[in-house]
């Protein structure tokens, strides 16, 4: 699995990739809110310092957006189109799921149903710029200094974590009250330790 490949990158790479630009997404985006509110702001949907919009839009660069590297205007103008399109196609996805979206740009100029605007349009044609030209080549190189089997231990532990704070804040999203089935959860195991032990 890990070295099967997709679009000429291999599986163990594009997971690292998917990893590493959730956090550095999150990373981004908590300071500049936190700037911007003059506190403390996580702006993941979990806990962990992970926001997986930002590991697909890496995803996207280098797998869609890589072709163009030797064309700088061509992927400035097709980083922002693309990242522009997931974000609103994204914030569709969540409103139907639930009803709401994360982020507001309804205050910036020139803004979409307050769900895109021109501002973070920009914006992601320079990110697209800066990842394809200098920041994956950074990651590649990180990532390659590292044994396979290192790698593979490390991505395991982060997407269980991961997973597991992810699936505890989506109940909680939904309106499903985690503490009771913790609760039956426990209380089912002491039932079985009573009788076994």
């Amino acid at each position: 699995m890990w070295t099967s490949r997709i679009l000429g990158v291999e599986m163990y790479h594009l997971i690292g990739y998917f990893i590493i630009y959730s956090i550095l997404g999150w990373f981004a985006e908590s300071v500049y809110m936190s700037f911007c509110n003059k506190k403390v702001t996580n702006r993941g949907f979990v806990t962990s310092p992970f926001c997986p919009i930002y590991g697909f839009g890496g995803l996207g660069c280098v797998l869609i957006l890589s072709q163009l590297s030797n064309h700088p205007i061509r992927l400035y103008i097709a980083g922002a189109v693309l990242a522009t399109t997931f974000e609103f196609l994204v914030a569709k996805l969540m409103l139907k799921i639930f009803g709401e979206v994360w982020w507001d740009y309804h205050d910036k100029p020139y803004n979409y149903q307050g769900i895109v605007c021109l501002e973070s349009t920009v914006a992601w044609g320079f990110y697209a710029v800066f990842i394809v030209k200098f920041l994956n080549h950074y990651i590649l190189k990180r990532m390659n200094e590292l044994s396979m089997e290192s790698g593979i231990f490390l991505i395991r532990i982060v997407l269980v974590v991961v997973s597991i704070d992810f699936m505890i804040h989506l109940l909680i999203a939904l309106g499903i009250n985690i503490r009771v089935y913790r609760d039956r959860v426990l209380e089912k195991y002491d039932n079985f330790k009573a009788r076994w032990y």
